[in-house]
């Protein structure tokens, strides 16, 4: 898979050459390729905002170097993505469906207040917001969309399981987890974990996961079941 990401601000991705992300560039499963959007300003000063037609405070991207970074990486097969509160919200279906559709993934990085909304019309495919908050710019978003997408991608994890029991893949958070030492501070590991049956494990683990997405996720629980009854019938 290849990620090209269009940003003014190249150094802040630093952190994505490190951990399981950087292993992974290394052994060429994904390719992520960082552009700095000011290379392709046309101004003597490589400026790449303006102020808002209009009026109102801050500053909006210009639509020139954006528009002509986006066309120095894009091909036929390329899905172009804005990061913006004004996208659809972020959940492991839409990272799942990315990661399994697109083999050539570019992401557009706003800063200021945003792009000018002739660059969303002519170059991009669709817009996605990692939540109902706003941030200073889209550096962070496509650092969070890039994490969760490369884990889809085989032989990142290197476990082609690990994926299964995380949560969010079936509408439920997921269950606690333990290691060594057996005891920690007087408290000990649940019983069950250190029985050796699986079929009592998997069965504590998938009444955890219930317990506690009932208790922290109401909204998440109510699509287990409707989704359990669905399957039932």
């Amino acid at each position: 898979m290849k990620i090209t990401i269009l940003t003014l601000f190249p150094e802040m991705f630093s952190t994505l050459t490190h951990s399981i992300l950087g292993k992974a560039q290394e052994r060429g499963l994904i390719e992520i390729r960082v552009v700095n959007i000011r290379d392709f300003s046309k101004d003597k000063n490589k400026r790449c905002d303006d102020y808002s037609y209009g009026g109102g405070a801050g500053m909006i991207m210009t639509p020139q170097p954006i528009f002509d970074a986006i066309n120095s990486v894009c091909t036929d097969n390329s899905h172009v993505i804005y990061l913006s509160p004004k996208g659809t919200t972020l959940n492991q279906n839409k990272v799942i469906s990315l990661a399994q559709n697109y083999q050539d993934i570019v992401l557009v990085c706003g800063h200021y207040e945003g792009i000018d909304e002739r660059i969303i019309d002519l170059c991009v495919d669709e817009e996605i917001s990692i939540g109902d908050y706003v941030l200073t710019g889209g550096e962070y978003p496509a650092m969070v969309l890039v994490d969760a997408i490369a884990r889809y991608v085989p032989n990142v994890l290197g476990n082609e399981n690990a994926t299964e029991d995380e949560s969010f893949s079936t509408f439920l958070l997921e269950y606690p987890q333990y290691t060594r030492p057996e005891i920690f501070m007087n408290r000990g590991v649940p019983e069950v974990l250190l029985s050796g049956n699986h079929k009592e494990i998997a069965k504590w683990r998938e009444n955890k996961a219930i317990e506690i997405t009932k208790k922290r996720r109401k909204d998440l629980y109510k699509k287990y079941i409707k989704d359990l009854s669905g399957k039932k019938n």
